[in-house]
């Protein structure tokens, strides 16, 4: 429970269909310990915390705080950094879910006697029939849909895990509140930003997470494609891939961001056709509706490249371990770090994590595809 009305509407619901509700917000981080000084905000501040907490004396179900600021920092913030410093854009929330969140509260619903986890998401989920295996998709509401970032939560997790919100828009959910009188939780504005950077500034969060970054990193080269150098940057960690303001220079055309080197300190500019890639190789790999790819040739699937993708139609094929991503059409601004998020239909047959576009690194499949091979 953050506080907010997803995750308040779903525990009410709960409670009301006669579960057995017990309250759980986790404090992952403080905003001291990240390095700033302004005011928490968001599901980690005093006044969420509190929130969450007054739902649960409403309607007479116990409320629990749980402090993983530690095992959050060191695996979450910290992979968050060294993303950055090595050239990557991370996403957190996904990682957080996949291995913070679900094992923090499972582990605790253990200890509490607890059958069952439940949140706020928009998503659905399901047990196979045939395969014996639980399927996440899509939430009714694709508007607020967050599958995307689920595709990481382990089937064991999966196993204990309701999400109430599921088969609901966004404005039932504030119809429930109102019809329950909390107001408060209507009026309340929803938090898009990364939790522990409520100012949605990444580059001073790493300014003062490492110490002498911006002095190690500044004055390195904007180089195009083939090696022209056409201006000065402030470091390659303050940049990601896709990126058009803030770059400083003038060359004629929109420029964008189209590919950062750490080991060298350049950050590769061009126009937007150059942001195109055919085609992705994805890793660390988590499958969900399907258990594996390999051996299934080219499996057709809608393929979403960050949270905010509309997806985009592909063919999938399992190679030593990693799933090469065929896109029909070029799709621009993959970026290694992301994750990359497999549909069949509405259901998430699986994802990973993008370890880098392709163009023209091995042969599209299409044209055999077409000539029925």
């Amino acid at each position: 429970m953050s506080g907010g009305i997803d995750s308040s509407v779903a525990a009410v619901l709960l409670h009301e269909q006669g579960y057995e509700v017990v309250g759980m917000t986790m404090k992952t981080w403080d905003y001291a310990s990240a390095g700033g000084s302004k005011k928490e905000t968001g599901c980690c501040s005093l006044d969420s915390i509190n929130d969450a907490r007054d739902i649960a004396v409403q309607l007479g179900f116990p409320h629990y705080i749980i402090d993983i600021r530690d095992e959050f920092g060191d695996f979450v913030i910290d992979n968050f950094t060294d993303e950055y410093l090595a050239g990557r854009t991370p996403n957190p929330c996904v990682l957080c879910n996949t291995h913070i969140k679900w094992d923090a509260l499972l582990r605790r619903a253990d200890q509490l006697g607890c059958e069952f986890i439940a949140t706020g998401h928009y998503a659905n989920i399901r047990k196979d029939a045939e395969t014996g295996r639980f399927v996440v998709s899509k939430g009714l509401d694709e508007n607020k849909d967050q599958s995307y970032a689920l595709w990481g939560v382990s089937q064991a997790s999966l196993s204990r895990t309701l999400f109430p919100l599921g088969g609901m828009r966004k404005t039932e959910i504030y119809d429930e509140a109102r019809r329950r009188g909390f107001n408060e939780l209507v009026n309340k504005p929803e938090s898009y930003e990364i939790c522990f950077i409520p100012d949605n500034d990444y580059r001073s969060f790493l300014r003062r997470r490492v110490p002498g970054l911006e002095a190690r990193v500044a004055g390195g080269n904007f180089v195009t494609k083939n090696g022209r150098v056409i201006g000065k940057h402030e470091g390659y960690p303050f940049y990601t891939i896709g990126q058009r303001k803030g770059l400083g220079v003038a060359l004629g055309y929109p420029a964008f961001v189209l590919e950062i080197r750490p080991d060298t300190n350049e950050v590769v500019l061009g126009n937007y056709e150059e942001l195109a890639s055919t085609a992705t190789v994805v890793g660390k790999l988590n499958m969900g509706k399907l258990a594996s790819l390999a051996g299934q040739g080219l499996v057709p699937a809608v393929v979403k490249v960050r949270y905010n993708h509309d997806g985009a139609p592909a063919f999938l094929e399992e190679v030593d371990g990693k799933i090469r991503v065929y896109f029909e059409a070029p799709v621009h601004a993959i970026t290694p770090g992301q994750a990359a998020v497999f549909y069949d239909g509405h259901d998430v047959l699986g994802g990973g994590w993008i370890e880098r576009h392709v163009i023209g690194e091995f042969p599209l499949p299409f044209a055999a595809l077409a000539a029925g091979q």
